[in-house]
């Protein structure tokens, strides 16, 4: 199993850096050693000329695993592989909907058998607008070399143009496709750029949707497995709901207890579950249709939407927030695209969740239409006698799995925000050799499992959380619609015709699904967003002091001159044998830490290595490819006798603090959250596995 803080390449920047400060005439990287011949003097032209980048973000892509399509490559087998494992991981909660969403929708009247066909009709045409054409056929396509989610929107906008604050654009990556519409994308992005609140308005969009999701990541859970815990109650009537929330509790701490073995073994292990749940659902229902009313089969034709909504126009309005509970999990598709692949979500959605569905809501309607009486709980009285304990068995293990969806999510979601320098540090664990994409962040499946406890020992019951669940759903798909629009004007390039259309039939219908979800917001629906509430301010606060803290390196750096200056002879440096490791955010130049170093401590190794840590997508380099190092021909022999004198560790302990002249809203940011935050974190040696013994820290303090 592979343990890393974070996928990366390491970069070793060695250029015109004096090693052993004696100046030229004495063996040298980077300046003029004297040699002793001419093959040695025609050797020392030829590096001379090696072309200089100003940065090494582009070497430090060019890693196997990044070719290409070669991350996502993958045989026939492997596909099939990963479809049936994203059966266990992403689609327990969309499969566990037909539980109550025709309950929730006449949760305080009985249908007519209009009203049923009408809600079918909207279920229907809900579950191929956006689970099947938004997200599968287009939304998946918007990933970030292979992550998805509404940071990986983000993170994809900001690699085409310079919106971020924190530079992750890559050479290789401009918007130079032919198009016609290329104008126009060039106009957008140099909009972009200019416009300082557009940039805060484009992250602060992203943020309010990551933390939605995660939120939603909160509230599966506790749904999920309160659902399938209440159904004990139908051995005995008399049990309380303490007892119900305590049991919930240890299943809570069991289901988070098993994520650390990674999505890999736990798709395989939930899969089965949720495949034969799925069939179930699909031959009950399509047993229902032919035993009850197959007449039903009519709400195919969307005119009994209209109708629908002609008979009673606020009724109709005000369902809509229980027909949406139909495409809850939705988002966990497109945030769990991580683990596993295009491909594998397209041909597990298409091929078995969706016409699975469909055949379990129209075979509801089918009995309902018989037995409207029913309507409070339809499923289980829709299951025929002679397979209902084993339906029971099974779905309340699917509810438990439904949680793993949104899990898996958070945990990809995190991962992104912390390579955008929006999160806290945190250990990112990748569990698997094989799929990229599949992590396990400890200290966040503790705070989700602490999360959850609480919202059940609270609530005790589903329908409060039921009620929350709508908001997220409904909040996040806006998001992502919005996000989607600018990269089809700027990526992607689509023509305006078709981006209109997009909007006229996603965006409409989505405004309109979150108006009658906020008209629950007070039974229920303000929990989501407390939850994304305290998320948003830890995600932008960070984000925003990081921010400051790379614009104030970026300005104090110094010149590589400059650095061999210092370390002349001259100016009372000693240089002992042996290499230091100094690690830095710079790409190129040196940080102002460094003459901070020697200020405390006038000596420094005979080899120095600037370190800058980089975030790729891959989850694992080559070994042939861990180092890049850049005029390294003869000097091989140096750096040997170097590394054998000893290997020396220097990170910068840097305190942030706002500078005086700064308001009191920025003074209590900077000086106190940001302070409370970076001090509860994981701290940099820790994250790079640096041995304590090693280690040498100095502290500096930035003031921004």
């Amino acid at each position: 199993m592979e343990e890393e803080g974070r996928a990366c390449d390491v970069v070793l920047n060695m250029d015109s850096i004096d090693i052993d400060g004696k100046g030229k005439n004495e063996e040298a990287m980077g300046g003029e050693p004297e040699l002793e011949n001419n093959g040695h003097a025609k050797d020392l032209q030829r590096r001379t000329q090696f072309h200089r980048f100003n940065s090494l973000e582009k070497e430090a892509s060019k890693v196997f695993a990044m070719a290409a399509g070669a991350s996502k490559a993958v045989s026939v087998a492997s596909v099939l592989q990963l479809a049936f494992q994203s059966i266990g991981v992403v689609y327990g909660d969309i499969g566990t909907s037909p539980l109550y969403v025709f309950s929730s929708t006449f949760s305080n009247r009985v249908p007519s058998k209009n009203d049923v066909l009408g809600a079918l009709s909207l279920i229907i045409y809900t579950l191929t607008l956006f689970p099947l054409i938004k997200y599968v056929f287009i939304v998946l396509w918007a990933n970030d070399n292979g992550d998805g989610g509404t940071f990986a929107l983000y993170s994809l906008i900001c690699r085409h143009s310079k919106v971020s604050a924190i530079p992750n654009e890559r050479a290789e990556e401009k918007l130079k496709i032919p198009s016609k519409n290329l104008n126009r994308a060039e106009k957008i992005k140099e909009a972009l750029e200019r416009s300082s609140w557009a940039k805060t308005c484009l992250l602060s969009l992203a943020l309010l949707g990551t933390c939605m999701v995660i939120g939603d990541g909160v509230l599966t859970p506790c749904i999920s497995v309160l659902s399938a815990v209440d159904g004990v109650r139908k051995f005995d009537a008399r049990m309380s709901k303490d007892v119900v929330a305590i049991i919930s509790v240890v299943v809570l701490v069991l289901l988070f207890s098993i994520q650390r073995f990674g999505t890999d073994k736990v798709g395989y292990t939930f899969a089965p579950a949720i495949l034969v749940w799925y069939l179930f659902i699909g031959i009950v229902g399509i047993c229902n249709i032919l035993r009850h009313d197959v007449s039903v089969l009519k709400a195919f034709n969307p005119f009994y939407i209209v109708i629908y909504f002609k008979r009673g126009p606020k009724e109709a309005w005000i369902s809509l927030g229980g027909i949406v509970l139909c495409m809850t999990g939705t988002e966990a598709m497109f945030a769990d695209l991580g683990h596993f692949s295009v491909r594998s979500i397209q041909i597990a959605f298409s091929g078995l969740v969706y016409p699975c569905l469909i055949c379990a809501y129209v075979g509801q309607a089918a009995y309902l239409s018989i037995f409207p009486n029913d309507i409070s709980d339809a499923f289980y009285k829709s299951v025929p006698v002679s397979v209902y304990w084993p339906m029971f068995v099974v779905a309340v293990m699917a509810s438990v799995i439904a949680s793993q969806a949104m899990i898996s999510a958070t945990f990809s979601i995190i991962k992104q925000s912390m390579a955008l320098g929006c999160f806290p540090r945190v250990r990112v664990i990748h569990t698997s050799h094989k799929h990229e994409g599949q992590v396990f962040i400890p200290e966040i499946n503790f705070f989700l499992l602490l999360a959850c406890v609480f919202v059940t020992a609270s609530f005790k019951e589903t329908t409060n959380i039921g009620n929350a669940y709508g908001i997220a759903v409904v909040a996040v798909m806006v998001v992502t619609t919005s996000l989607l629009v600018l990269i089809m004007l700027m990526i992607w390039q689509t023509s305006l015709l078709l981006i209109l259309l997009f909007l006229l039939v996603f965006g409409s219908f989505e405004l309109l699904y979150f108006s009658s979800v906020l008209y629950k917001f007070t039974s229920g629906g303000y929990l989501p967003l407390t939850f994304a509430s305290v998320l948003f301010l830890v995600m932008y606060v960070w984000h925003y002091v990081q921010t400051k803290r790379h614009n104030f390196e970026v300005e104090q750096k110094i010149s590589t001159e400059h650095l061999n200056t210092l370390l002349g002879s001259d100016v009372g440096v000693s240089r002992v044998p042996g290499i230091g490791l100094l690690y830095t955010e710079l790409t190129h130049d040196i940080p102002a830490i460094f003459p901070h170093f020697l200020s405390n401590l006038p000596a420094i190794h005979s080899v120095l290595i600037l370190v800058s840590v980089k975030y790729l997508p891959v989850n694992y380099v080559p070994e042939e490819e861990r180092f890049l190092l850049r005029r390294v021909e003869e000097e091989i022999e140096f750096l040997e006798r170097s590394r054998s004198a000893g290997v020396v560790y220097l990170l910068g302990h840097s305190e942030v603090r706002a500078s005086e002249s700064s308001s009191l809203m920025k003074r209590v940011i900077v000086d106190h959250v940001y302070d409370f935050l970076r001090r509860n974190c994981r701290q940099g040696f820790v994250d790079l596995q640096v041995p304590n013994k090693n280690l040498l820290q100095v502290g500096m303090n930035y003031n921004i």
